[in-house]
């Protein structure tokens, strides 16, 4: 009985500390989400962003959030296609969860390879993956962007070499030549992908090389995210002027090639300066203010407190498959537990221990395999 009641204060004290820790663990994200709301937006004054957003075209905002969705949309496919180059897959509807909450987090918090790596870690040691196939995931997807970054890119600047020239202070012909090169690299990531079979070594990184299928995927996928981001970003600012795609994907790339040097989180000033090459008015700014709020800020308003729900949620889902199930017991082995139920016979507690006071007892809490 005294062990019974000791039990049951064991299980209302885990029951606390549990409730407690849901509590705290929802008061820590509510925080953090003010925290990088604060110091995102504390930059601008809050009636000129309410200016800048106001004095865009509805349709053009709604413009923008489709293009920003399908880019968070295309970010999925870049984990979607590096578990199964680990030869781990997952349903898609949990890698766009992983993917979302990573990226719309790590993009705000600056050096995103790191941050948004740590929360894929949380979600995919979950579903089976350990450290070194998650960091492998985390380096596909790395070589993803970059990949992408130099096709768009290698593209713009063969495009709007004049424009590029001018941003870079670079003759035309060496803008032209740093295109070609950029697309020749993504060239020969295919190669590499088509002839090596041996996993890649630079230093203390081992990169498994990836099929020609998934490599020509990483491109089309890159690629097409970019994209994506330059025609939110050209969304906006076709409010103040009629820029064309190609000046924008110019703009936005160089622009985004810099923010990665620099690791600035969501790219803070840096995308402006460019911009600011591009359109020299004041309204431009006002154009990239509402270009993040809808790439950076809305995307961190839905997936802090996702991120926040998900932790508890798959908490508890780990506990109950991590708890093995109380073997049933049927009447016969009720009646040998408890004798007020009934007796058995000699020959069954000969048969099958019971009749041991030390078997009985192990006989009790015997449990199945999980």
């Amino acid at each position: 009985m005294a062990e019974r009641e000791q039990g049951e204060r064991k299980d209302g004290t885990g029951k606390f500390l549990r409730m407690a820790g849901k509590i705290a663990l929802a008061l820590c994200v509510t925080a953090l989400a003010a925290f990088l709301l604060h110091r995102t937006l504390s930059r601008y004054d809050a009636e000129e962003i309410k200016a800048a957003i106001t004095a865009i075209p509805v349709a053009r905002i709604l413009a923008a959030i489709g293009f920003a969705a399908a880019s968070y949309l295309t970010l999925s496919g870049f984990d979607w296609c590096a578990l199964r180059h680990v030869g781990r897959p997952i349903r898609w509807p949990k890698v766009a969860l992983a993917s979302f909450c990573s990226l719309s987090i790590g993009h705000n918090l600056g050096f995103a390879a790191v941050s948004s790596g740590a929360i894929r870690y949380r979600f995919y040691s979950r579903w089976g993956l350990d450290m070194a196939e998650v960091g492998q995931v985390i380096l596909f997807c790395g070589l993803t962007v970059g990949l992408g970054l130099l096709t768009l890119g290698g593209g713009a600047l063969l495009l709007r070499s004049d424009l590029a020239s001018e941003i870079l202070r670079l003759p035309v012909p060496l803008v032209l030549a740093i295109g070609l090169l950029c697309l020749g690299l993504v060239g020969g990531w295919v190669g590499l992908a088509a002839w090596m079979r041996q996993p890649l070594r630079i230093r203390n990184i081992t990169l498994c090389m990836p099929s020609v299928r998934l490599a020509l995927c990483q491109i089309g996928l890159g690629t097409l995210n970019f994209a994506c981001v330059a025609a939110c970003l050209q969304q906006t600012l076709l409010a103040i002027d009629d820029v064309p795609y190609a000046s924008a994907a110019a703009v936005y790339v160089l622009a985004n090639a810099a923010a990665l040097i620099s690791h600035v989180p969501g790219g803070l000033g840096v995308i402006e300066t460019v911009v600011m090459l591009l359109l020299p008015a004041a309204e431009a700014v006002g154009a990239v203010i509402a270009f993040r709020v809808v790439y950076f800020l809305l995307p961190l308003a839905i997936g802090l407190p996702l991120f926040g729900l998900s932790e508890l949620l798959l908490r508890k889902v780990s506990r109950r498959s991590a708890a093995p199930d109380r073997a049933p017991r049927s009447a016969e082995s009720a009646a040998r537990v408890h004798p007020d139920n009934g007796r058995a016979s000699g020959e069954d507690r000969a048969g099958d221990g019971s009749g041991d006071p030390r078997r009985r007892s192990t006989t009790r809490f015997q449990r199945e395999p999980a």
